[in-house]
């Protein structure tokens, strides 16, 4: 699908951001990838809310091959051939689309440690501690004195050899 069409499409919506992806364009709003815009088809960002609405009008999930097998993803189902012609509706659905994006992204947990332990002494009514700070009181284990590794022999060769070609 072509960049100019897709923005068409998503006019009565509001703004869009196409960004490229696999063989065609993600498609984003709100800070939320929502939609793809595929060789396949629109496909939109679905939840449990929003899937009887896409069975009712025989949405199928979005799936792909892969050498071994079919991978179905159950989180994206694919538009309506209908809401191509009504941009009044595509508008509608697509709002729901975000909805379920950014319910699907308030679901996922936090991805360091330091925002974890920061919400969960939070939740117990504990003062937050800076993340530097806390890795200031981690006390470095004592390392023993072994003979290096296979995986150590090779990297001291690697620096060994970096440093005799940088010197020449």
């Amino acid at each position: 699908m072509e960049r100019d069409y897709l923005i068409d499409l998503f006019s009565e919506f509001g703004p869009v951001v196409l960004r490229r992806m696999f063989s065609g364009y993600g498609i984003v709003a709100d800070g939320v990838n929502f939609a793809m815009a595929l060789r396949a088809g629109i496909i939109f960002r679905v939840d449990e809310l929003t899937i009887p609405r896409y069975e009712a009008e025989g949405a199928k999930p979005f799936q792909y091959e892969t050498r071994n097998k079919t991978i179905v993803v159950k989180s994206y189902r694919h538009l309506p051939e209908r809401l191509y012609d009504d941009p009044e509706e595509l508008a509608a659905w697509a709002r729901e689309a975000v909805e379920a994006a950014k319910r699907a992204a308030a679901k996922k947990k936090p991805k360091t440690r330091a925002v974890t332990k920061a919400v969960k002494d939070n939740a117990a009514g504990k003062k937050a501690t800076p993340a530097k700070a806390r890795l200031k009181k981690a006390k470095p284990a004592a390392r023993k004195k072994t003979a290096l590794t296979t995986t150590g022999r090779k990297m001291a060769i690697r620096k060994k050899n970096r440093a005799k070609r940088q010197a020449t």
